[in-house]
């Protein structure tokens, strides 16, 4: 039996893969939430949209029949004159034919605003009526979509419940196993013991009493190493148990987070790229009817226009998107990777690969292989065939028939007019199969991308378990690689240790410090490519233009070149590889809480690295502290730094993954000095606010040094043309 403190840390366990789960689970149902929030937005506003044009059409036509009625009144009275002498210099007079001008456009005015109501009615309303509908079909399908794809995840989640508590009972029913059978060698202790402590007696009473008590003894040795032999047997064969429970667990665990990580990265941008499908460009095209009838109505009403023109023209689905998932941060973050419990002790967190299970993982191993093989290759052709129909969809909503030029070219009767352009629109045979054309499309689309999601969670699934297990049996094979490898660089990393920070980064950053803490928009307003490139030349050339103390380059050029160089790494300086567990730290609410999971994971990273990142961000700390005055408090900084750092690995949303990158630099920009170590827990270059009076110093050997650079038998700091060279990290 387990004791109670044991027991405890069971319960303590479950209770908190429970706590995780609930969390998860109250996203989800706070993620449908969002999406209905936005469908009834969205409902809303066609509403209001309708309602709008339907009292514009009212208020137009009203405007056409009192345009007709002055018009008529003073053409009935023209025509009524009996002044002969008018009537024959009526085509002389120049006031009276522009008099009779003014008429005619009065009544053209007329037909123009009653032909704008016959719009707004008959074609610009039944349009938001349809979006409408779409908009409602498309969102109950796609959450259809959603609510299936989270009844998979809590499959996922309810699974790993299931081989966890597999993996405790086993392992509970090892601990027992191996305590009966330590309590079964003492017995065997106890009885050769008790036999060893018999007293002498004399020879004939001695022999009478190992006859009787000989097969006792022996019937109870026999007894006891059959039970020992029994009990060795159980616990050997619960032991094994306990590490196949541990196994799966684990590869359960690994596949959980990856299906949980791909819900949240790609899932959940998909189908809300569902829910918007079609209604942007739909949107656009009603509102660009609109804008036609409007522009030919009166071009001197152009400004007007050009507002909500360029607000047509900004529809875009992946803004929109990535501005709900902005406002909405701790709900679209993915959650932190579920950690393996180790259980009563058991702290090895990683597959055993070692044998008997070797032969076994490594046959799995190769079914998953094969499995991924046939899996990838038919997903990947539902893939094309859902983009194909994809775009068949886009080509229907994008039609550009929302010209309506045509209903303003005007004949001389002066008979009312009609629109023959919305009759056109909503009297078309074609109308009606178009629009079932596109809705079978539609479902098409969705059955494709069910099967394709589907597809890839399963393929998620499998690859985590096969990329495990496969880097758990390459482990072995790498050890010597890895030993004899770091036995070569011991000697390179040494040497690295007394680099200094490379001349273009240090030489930049001092000057800005000097001269540009107070240059408005520094690092968001883009310099002069020529000084850019005559800077970065020098530089490259062994030169610093920038020693001395004079200010006559722009600082805008510096802080491009500053930008430059880091952009110009092979590799960004943040690397791919921790680029998952980074951005999972922005669901955390506190700063604290992020920097201290940012300082965890840089902690694998080259020291190299993170003495040029602890130089830099300190001194953007010491540059967002002047934002009254340059305008670039941390958030800035981190938008004009984040693409530059940290780049969005490929396979990813790169919108709403920016956003994420942005809001990472900011904490790093805020928190430097927790997250990075200080220099007696790392020897390196350290930034230094230059001193109050040190800066207008008219010799360069008074200049304080911007680096704090160590003692000389430790670090030496050089400036040569190799820290100009891209950095390598």
């Amino acid at each position: 039996m387990t004791s109670p403190a044991k027991f405890r840390k069971e319960k303590e366990i479950v209770a908190e893969y429970e706590t995780q789960v609930k969390e998860i689970r109250a996203q989800l149902v706070e993620q449908l939430k969002c999406l209905d929030q936005q469908c009834e937005l969205r409902v809303q506003l066609l509403q209001d949209l309708q309602d709008f044009f339907r009292k514009k059409a009212e208020i137009e036509v009203d405007y056409s029949r009192n345009l007709e009625k002055l018009a008529e009144r003073f053409l009935t009275k023209t025509r009524s004159t009996k002044d002969h002498l008018l009537k024959k210099e009526h085509s002389i007079l120049s006031p009276v034919n522009c008099w009779n001008l003014l008429l005619l456009q009065v009544k053209r005015e007329s037909r123009d605003h009653a032909t704008l109501s016959d719009l707004y009615l008959n074609n610009i309303i039944p349009r938001f009526a349809q979006i409408s509908e779409d908009s409602g079909r498309l969102f109950k399908k796609s959450k259809e979509v959603g609510v299936q794809l989270q009844e998979d995840l809590m499959k996922v989640l309810n699974e790993l419940y299931t081989v966890m508590k597999t993996y405790h009972m086993y392992n509970t029913d090892s601990i027992n196993a191996e305590s009966k059978l330590k309590d079964a060698e003492k017995q065997e202790e106890k009885q050769m013991g008790r036999s060893d402590r018999q007293t002498p007696r004399s020879p004939d009473t001695l022999a009478s009493i190992k006859t009787d008590e000989k097969p006792v003894r022996r019937s109870s040795v026999k007894k006891i190493e059959k039970m020992k032999e029994k009990r060795q047997a159980k616990y050997t064969e619960n032991k094994l148990k306990a590490i196949k429970a541990r196994n799966e667990y684990l590869l359960a665990l690994e596949a959980t987070n990856s299906c949980v990580f791909k819900y949240y990265i790609h899932d959940l941008s998909d189908i809300i790229d569902c829910c918007d499908l079609g209604y942007h460009a739909s949107l656009h095209r009603a509102l660009r009817t609109y804008l036609s009838a409007e522009q030919n109505v009166e071009t001197s009403k152009h400004s007007g226009m050009e507002t909500l023109e360029g607000a047509a023209e900004s529809l875009e689905a992946n803004g929109d998107k990535q501005k709900l998932m902005e406002t909405y941060n701790n709900v679209f973050c993915p959650p932190a990777r579920f950690d393996f419990q180790s259980h009563m002790g058991d702290t090895m967190g990683v597959v055993c690969a070692q044998q008997p299970l070797e032969g076994e993982l490594l046959q799995r191993c190769q079914q998953l292989q094969s499995r991924l093989s046939t899996l990838k290759i038919e997903n990947e052709e539902v893939k094309k065939t859902m983009e194909a129909t994809l775009s068949t969809i886009q080509d229907m909503v994008t039609v550009e028939d929302y010209d309506v030029s045509e209903c303003f070219h005007h004949s001389n009767s002066m008979e009312s007019v009609k629109s023959t352009f919305s009759e056109s629109y909503l009297s078309k045979p074609s109308l009606a199969k178009r629009r079932a054309n596109q809705q079978e499309t539609e479902q098409f689309y969705f059955t494709k991308l069910k099967e394709f999601l589907e597809g890839r969670n399963l393929i998620t699934k499998l690859e985590a378990k096969h990329d495990l297990i496969d880097k758990t049996m390459g482990e072995s094979q790498k050890t010597d690689c890895c030993l004899a490898s770091g036995r070569r660089n011991s000697a390179v990393r040494k040497q690295e240790s007394g680099e200094a920070i490379p001349l273009m980064v240090e030489s930049c950053i001092r000057f800005i410090s000097r001269h540009g803490l107070q240059h408005e928009g520094i690092f968001r307003v883009s310099g002069s490519q020529v000084e850019v490139n005559d800077i970065k030349n020098a530089f490259e050339r062994g030169e610093d233009p920038l020693a001395g103390d004079q200010n006559d380059h722009d600082m805008d050029s510096i802080a491009g070149v500053l930008k430059l160089y880091f952009r110009g790494l092979d590799h960004a300086l943040f690397p791919k590889e921790v680029f998952h567990d980074l951005i999972s730290c922005v669901s955390m609410e506190s700063l604290h809480e992020r920097a201290v999971h940012v300082k965890k994971v840089l902690k694998s990273l080259p020291s190299k690295t993170l003495i040029i990142m602890r130089y830099l961000f300190s001194f953007l700390n010491h540059l967002s502290q002047y934002s009254e005055d340059n305008m670039m408090d941390p958030y800035n900084l981190a938008i004009c730094f984040g693409p530059t750092l940290m780049s969005v690995p490929e396979g990813n949303d790169q919108v709403s993954c920016q956003a994420h990158v942005n809001e990472l630099i900011k904490t790093i920009i805020i928190h430097h000095d927790t997250i990075f170590p200080g220099p007696q827990d790392m020897q390196g270059a350290i930034y230094t606010v230059p001193g109050a009076g040190d800066d207008f110093c008219d010799s360069p050997h008074c200049e304080p040094p911007l680096v704090e650079e160590p003692a000389p038998d430790t670090v030496s700091v050089r400036h040569n043309s190799e820290d100009v060279v891209a950095l390598t990290i």
